[in-house]
């Protein structure tokens, strides 16, 4: 695998990026991968790898670089803890607008590189991000082809840019990942997305039982192996229909 760390301009300054992509056989198809809240760290670089081993050019950027943050560390559980306060004042200092302006240098990044393929680009959001991969989507639907929330937060909004209009303003395949137990998506919420979807023949609501908000993160107590695992078979199906052809959509 080839691994760099790119400093990628953006209006606001300069976006700290960890990319991955196989060594052989490229250019590959582009996925744009969207922190959570607690930001960058080697847990969330794993992930990216295994993206990158099935055949994808991944971007891994660093959403919290306006504010100087690169990686947060240690967040408590405790409600009203300094770590996890700080947290939250982070993850409230973006917004759709702001990540997809960032999508856009991502994006323009990619075009000068040589192991990234011009064609489809695929996104996946993981808590706070779930919407800013749909968001994605919905900004330069000529570019991405396939958008995943997983265990998504803000999943419906009064906003015009909300995460459960965009399958029905895109020809993007979306696909929202959705724990039994989530306060930030809870089960009235994960119903009302799938009934304003139900007529949607590009997207799908998967509901997760018995699991919890971050079950597919390998470092967190509620890490759930097989409900991260189907996460996984349902994200390479995902890529591999809309970015690779079907030819992998089973890798």
């Amino acid at each position: 695998m080839v691994e760099e760390n790119a400093r990628i301009a953006t209006r606001d300054g300069l976006m700290e990026t960890f990319i991955v992509y196989p060594e052989r056989n490229g250019p590959f198809p582009v996925i744009l991968f969207f922190m959570d809240a607690p930001g960058i760290r080697e847990e969330l670089r794993d992930m990216a790898r295994r993206l990158a081993t099935v055949g994808y050019y991944v971007m891994l950027p660093n959403l919290y670089y306006r504010s100087k943050v690169m990686e947060i560390g240690p967040v408590s559980v405790e409600e009203n803890h300094p770590s996890r306060v700080r947290m939250f004042e982070l993850m409230h200092s973006l917004n759709i607008g702001l990540v997809g302006d960032d999508t856009a240098a991502l994006l323009a990044y990619a075009a000068e590189q040589p192991a990234a393929a011009g064609g489809p680009v695929g996104c996946v959001g993981y808590c706070m991000s779930g919407q800013y991969a749909t968001g994605a989507a919905t900004r330069f639907p000529e570019r991405v082809a396939a958008a995943a929330s997983i265990y998504g937060t803000s999943l419906i909004t009064d906003r015009p840019d909300s995460p459960h209009l965009a399958p029905l303003r895109t020809a993007a395949e979306y696909y929202f990942a959705c724990a039994e137990t989530d306060r930030w998506a809870p089960l009235e919420l994960v119903e009302r997305l799938r009934s304003s979807l139900a007529d949607a023949k590009n997207a799908e609501v998967e509901f997760y039982p018995g699991v919890e908000h971050g079950f597919a993160f390998p470092k967190r107590p509620v890490y759930d192996k097989p409900s991260a695992e189907r996460h996984w078979e349902r994200l390479f199906a995902l890529f591999g229909r809309r970015l690779h052809g079907a030819e992998h959509a089973s890798s």
